[in-house]
């Protein structure tokens, strides 16, 4: 028990454990855009006030949130620590140590583009979790019309999906390498299921606000 519990507390152990919450952190972004697909049901919005009404009272869904929240928030700390623990191993301050040379643009950036993901997801939650969960909006649908129908708050969205498919798609690959999983065998598959998550999702999401930001143009 304390080898198992000194072995998560290392370096190695926190990647591992921030990897399986990224992971599984990513199959939450499959379940989401695919209940949002339902947006572009030509029906006024009933599948989706429907789809919107199941996912706010199903006690299943509403304690997987709990689980979703927790995956999220240890992906966040470990990430965190990772970050500062390797902050502070540089043998030299930034003027004589090039990190450039070092360590690569996708790593470095990865404590900024998460912050703006957190920073988007925030705002997210306050525009549409809030109302739906905690205030008993029953017209979810007529919400994101509104809210895509406003040309900054799309940009602002748009913005935050190309920093998160930028930040998946470092992630996917470190992730697969601290899980021993890209290797020479299996690494035009993984890259490949990569490429679905931080490439074809991220359009997913981007295409709502376009969709109904050109509707308002009609």
């Amino acid at each position: 028990m304390k080898k198992d519990i000194s072995f998560y507390q290392s370096s190695v152990g926190k990647k591992i454990l921030m990897s399986l919450a990224g992971l599984f952190l990513c199959s939450f972004l499959v379940i989401h855009l695919t209940g949002n697909l339902s947006l572009f049901k030509n029906d006024g919005g009933v599948a989706f006030n429907a789809y919107s009404e199941f996912m706010a009272h199903n006690p299943i869904i509403r304690s997987t949130e709990i689980i979703l929240v927790a995956g999220f928030l240890l992906h966040m700390v470990l990430g965190g620590l990772l970050w500062l623990k390797n902050r502070a191993a540089r043998p030299e301050k930034y003027s004589s140590y090039k990190i450039q040379d070092n360590v690569s643009f996708a790593s470095r950036t990865t404590m900024l583009s998460g912050s703006m993901i957190l920073f988007f997801l925030v705002v997210h939650l306050k525009t549409f979790f809030y109302p739906s969960r905690m205030l008993g909006e029953k017209d979810m649908y007529k919400l994101v019309v509104e809210a895509f129908s406003n040309p900054w708050y799309d940009l602002f969205y748009i913005v935050a999906l190309v920093l998160l498919a930028y930040h998946l798609k470092h992630a996917f690959q470190s992730a697969f390498q601290t899980l021993g999983l890209r290797n020479g065998k299996y690494i035009v598959l993984f890259d490949a299921v990569a490429v679905i998550f931080w490439l074809l999702i991220p359009i997913g999401f981007a295409s709502m606000p376009i969709y109904f930001f050109l509707s308002t143009l009609k």
